[in-house]
């Protein structure tokens, strides 16, 4: 029998095809699609799952089939996405399909319900188990390690943990719960977070005259507000404010966070200020927990959301504010699939969209905002004081040339940090050592060939990681366990040497120079499981440590009022990195680290090790004076007409083949050569600064010009990379090197 149609729809499909189809709408659906529904639609013989993102009088299309079945009764997407999926698709030279699967994350589109998960206890004591442990150990090694372990954690442990720590199966887990060593709970991972927890509410703080000011200036409209304030200038009591006020019109928020060590931060901050559940979105999430968080936001449950980059594409309804705290950050940039896009750009969008005010907020901003800033694209906020009279810290700069030369060789410390990490421990006040290279050495190399041990995969050396004996591939994952007694180049025996210095070394020469110090160190290798930021943070802020040793994730927005003392043990490590954001980057991390220190009663004091403190970078960083580094900087971007004087677009080519890919690539620049209007500067083909990763080769090619709208269209109609070469198309790229 022949349908009967009123119009057609445009459907996205979950997988398979990247363009949208065309189908038509039988007369029993009619009168209810809507946009945004999820759908199943016949494709080449079978049924798939899709949304839709148009509704249409006509079709191009000579025979449409008509959609098998409604998926859904209500919108999954609200409107200002599906306007934001639009603008995605032609700024970032994306497919529909691969845009849609950020904003309907796959535990969404799979309907998947919250996994079960166990959670491990002890059922005997200390002593039984100990004794235990020591019967099982010739006969059954994996029982007795998994004793080891429980031994360890009195208040119990999650199997998923418990089997990554101990390198068993489940099965002798197992088997000691039937045999009533173990008990094993069953926990249903998502409800957690969507209960509600109790906190003793606080009343706001009284502003100060710089804070009230930027506060009052932010009406309930479109506009994007650059609040430029020192670190420990109180930003956050601004965005509480605004929150404040947006829910007592109705209205939801979406604040954006860098990392998910800010995230446990700051929901605790907006749970002590407000009763309402808040939502939570983040890559540490389990499928079960995202698919049970996403469509509470949906159905407007919660109307507060933290999170991530990826929660800008939360569908929360009735969109009233959007913030973006440390705007500046790089961990906004999707840079490693398509689309490429930028959480902070969105952001301005999606308020946009909403007649919302969008407030980015940074110590440090990107030059980009800075700039639109200066010429009334954005309003620019100057906060140059902290609140409650409490000062920015002291800064010394140490030149490591001359503590060297002290030392009569290489030392992680000067004297200067030594003394006041000694003089602060004394007095109770505790300390942030702060390295970016985690591990012990970061690499292993033969002194008599001087090859470094490299990985089978990638183009970049192993690390050392003294704790578990492995040399590691930080880009893939490969481990070599034990690392070789031989050179794998020379064949060399006895001339293999460590060198280069991580957070692991950092933490164990700390401990033989103040063997009493209690220390907590945080990298990606102590919190790989779900909770360990916030576990290691609350541990820290409860004072069962006196040092927090870390990688960037320490340096961003923290608050520990105890910290009196910061000390950057290699301030210039990434200065010398080809890229031209290099020198951006390392003012905004020096800055921000150096931020963590005195921002509580008590006075701060920070050391900066360099071996370049004649630096004007250095010294600018030193003092917290964006306006000189900016008026610096600004000068050498123009000259060469680098962002925010263009807009650049990184093409990145990779495949199995190196011979194949280079070809490809270049057969791709000559096409651009001819394709490319006159206001687009090409640059050559080039290996990336990565050039191998994962067993794939990788070149790159640089355009630069003013309109990426246009190279996007063209980019289109020229793509044609044959299956053995994957294209990434990265607009906008926050490195040109890697």
């Amino acid at each position: 029998m022949k349908q009967l149609t009123l119009g057609f729809v445009s459907v996205v499909l979950d997988d398979a095809i990247d363009k949208a189809l065309d189908y038509a709408i039988p007369e029993e659906f009619s009168e209810r699609i809507a946009l945004g529904m999820r759908v199943l639609v016949p494709v080449r013989n079978q049924l798939r799952k899709g949304t839709i993102i148009a509704l249409k009088e006509q079709s191009e299309i000579p025979k449409v089939l008509p959609i098998k079945e409604l998926l859904s009764e209500d919108r999954f997407l609200p409107d200002d996405l599906l306007q934001l999926a639009r603008w995605m698709e032609r700024y970032y030279c994306a497919s529909f399909r691969r845009i849609y699967k950020f904003f309907l994350p796959k535990s969404v589109r799979s309907e998947i319900k919250p996994k079960v998960q166990y959670h491990i206890k002890r059922a005997l004591s200390n002593e039984k188990l100990t004794k235990l442990c020591l019967e099982l150990r010739s006969k059954f090694p994996a029982q007795a390690k998994i004793i080891e372990v429980m031994l360890k954690w009195p208040k119990g442990i999650l199997l998923s943990e418990l089997l990554e720590i101990s390198q068993v199966s489940k099965s002798p887990v197992d088997t000691l719960v039937q045999k009533k060593v173990l008990v094993a709970n069953k926990i249903e991972q998502g409800r957690s977070i969507l209960e509600k927890h109790e906190f003793f509410l606080s009343k706001p703080k009284i502003l100060n005259e710089e804070q009230q000011k930027t506060f009052d200036s932010i009406q309930p409209r479109f506009d994007a507000h650059l609040i430029h304030g020192v670190t420990g200038s109180g930003k956050t009591e601004i965005y509480l404010r605004a929150i404040e006020q947006v829910r007592a019109m109705g209205k939801s928020v979406i604040m954006l966070v860098p990392e998910i060590s800010l995230t446990t931060q700051t929901i605790e901050r907006l749970r002590f200020r407000f009763e309402e559940k808040i939502g939570i979105l983040h890559h540490r999430l389990s499928d079960g927990e995202r698919f049970a968080m996403w469509h509470a936001i949906r159905r407007g449950e919660m109307q507060i959301i933290i999170g991530a980059r990826s929660a800008i594409f939360c569908p929360t309804p009735n969109l009233g504010l959007v913030i973006v705290d440390e705007e500046h950050d790089q961990s906004y940039k999707q840079s490693d699939e398509s689309p490429c896009y930028n959480a902070r750009d969105l952001a301005i969008l999606r308020a946009k969209f909403n007649d919302a005010p969008v407030l980015l907020g940074s110590a440090t901003p990107s030059l980009e905002s800075y700039k639109n800033a200066l010429s009334g694209k954005y309003k620019l906020h100057r906060m140059t004081k902290r609140p409650n009279q409490a000062q920015l810290p002291k800064v010394t700069i140490v030149d490591m040339k001359q503590a060297y030369q002290r030392a009569g060789g290489y030392t992680l410390f000067s004297d200067q940090l030594l003394n006041k990490i000694k003089e602060k421990f004394s007095v109770g006040e505790q300390i942030l050592l702060f390295l970016n290279k985690r591990g012990y050495h970061s690499v292993q190399m033969c002194t008599a060939c001087g090859e470094a041990i490299k990985c089978t995969s990638c183009d970049v050396t192993l690390t050392y990681h003294r704790s578990a004996a492995y040399l590691a591939c930080h880009l893939c994952g490969y481990t070599l366990s034990p690392p070789p007694r031989k050179c794998p180049s020379c064949n060399c025996e006895s001339q293999l040497k460590f060198k280069g210095t991580g957070t692991e070394q950092v933490e164990r020469a700390l401990h033989a120079i103040f063997p009493e110090i209690r220390s907590i160190r945080m990298d990606a290798d102590t919190t790989r499981h779900k909770g360990s930021h916030d576990k290691l943070f609350k541990q820290f802020r409860a004072g069962k440590a006196d040092i927090l040793i870390g990688t960037q994730m320490i340096a961003k927005g923290l608050h520990f009022p105890s910290v009196t003392l910061v000390g950057i043990l290699n301030a210039d490590s990434a200065i010398n990195i080809p890229d031209f954001r290099a020198s951006e980057n390392v003012f905004q991390l020096i800055t921000q680290v150096a931020g963590r220190a005195g921002r509580g009663a008590l006075e701060g004091e920070v050391i900066i090790q360099t071996l370049n403190p004649e630096s004007s970078l250095i010294e600018a960083a030193s003092k917290e004076d964006f306006p000189t580094f900016y008026n610096e900087e600004i000068v050498a971007r123009e000259h060469f007409t680098f962002p925010p004087f263009s807009h650049l677009a990184k093409l990145t080519f990779s495949g199995t083949s190196q011979e194949f890919t280079f070809r490809e690539a270049t057969r791709f620049h000559q096409d651009l050569v001819k394709s490319l209007p006159q206001n687009f500067t090409l640059f050559p083909v080039v290996p990336s600064g990565h050039a191998k990763v994962k067993d794939k080769y990788r070149f790159k090619i640089l355009i630069k010009g003013e309109n990426m709208f246009v190279l996007s269209d063209l980019l289109k109609k020229i793509l044609r990379p044959p299956k053995q070469v994957r294209l990434l198309i990265d607009i906008d790229p926050t490195s040109t090197f890697f």
